[in-house]
């Protein structure tokens, strides 16, 4: 969710590393020229100059333009599956899914300069707060699948990684696109799984959907984690109404 953590928790060797960072200086690249020029003004041979790559490079790592304004993090997803796997047994289904989020938003802020020029170029062109919006909506269902494997370990059922959940992480430490996977084969997936699940992390995707644009229309008044946190501290009390004002 950040352009590039610290923690580098996706793994792989030097060479998968150095991916990475290409592509995340590609996509910061691509952000900064874009707040300050404007996207429709931004070339694929000036964002490749700004990031000291070829652009037959760039092209190595996004099919479009618009797909480097929008890849602010492709391992995210992973570290989020991972988190959620690996949370205290104590926690909830929901707990664990809302530190996970919110450990990422936590270093994300750090970068706090980089998420506000992010929210700027977001603002200014729709088309890509959009094309942002199906991206986190991509993650959903491996999400949904870390949810239901964690309900069968805490259950006492033999954890099972699914295929499909294997290939995405694969394909995430690759740098490779998150939208590769066919219509049907996410159908298939999302049938598999039981509705909690399901339920779960379609929550999580519109909480940090809402909270992201609820947060750019108040970059000045509050922070970006304290807007999730709220989020889904609300969600975890049951959606009570609130006091009148």
């Amino acid at each position: 969710m950040q352009l590039m953590s610290g923690r580098n928790a996706a793994g792989g060797g030097l060479r998968e590393r150095k991916k990475r960072a290409t592509r995340a200086a590609l996509a910061e690249a691509a952000v900064r020229l874009a707040a300050e020029h404007g996207v429709e003004k931004v070339t694929v041979e000036a964002i490749s100059a700004a990031a000291g790559v070829s652009v037959r490079t760039f092209f190595n790592y996004f099919d479009t333009r618009d797909d480097a304004f929008v890849a602010v993090d492709s391992d995210a997803h992973v570290r989020v599956r991972r988190s959620v796997l690996d949370a205290p047994a104590a926690l909830s289904p929901l707990d664990a899914v809302r530190e996970a989020i919110r450990t990422e938003l936590a270093e994300a802020e750090q970068r706090h300069e980089l998420w506000r020029l992010h929210a700027e170029v977001l603002r200014a062109a729709p088309h890509l707060l959009v094309r942002r919006i199906s991206a986190h909506m991509a993650d959903e269902t491996e999400l949904a699948e870390a949810v239901a494997e964690r309900i069968r370990a805490r259950s006492g059922a033999p954890a099972r990684r699914s295929a499909s959940a294997a290939a995405s992480a694969a394909s995430a430490a690759s740098a490779t696109s998150a939208t590769s996977a066919t219509s049907a084969t996410e159908e298939e997936r999302r049938a598999a799984l039981d509705l909690y699940p399901r339920l779960l992390a379609a929550v999580a995707t519109t909480a940090v959907r809402v909270s992201l644009e609820h947060w750019c229309a108040r970059q000045d008044e509050l922070s970006f984690p304290d807007v999730f946190q709220e989020a889904f501290s609300l969600l975890a009390a049951g959606l009570p109404a609130p006091p009148v004002r």
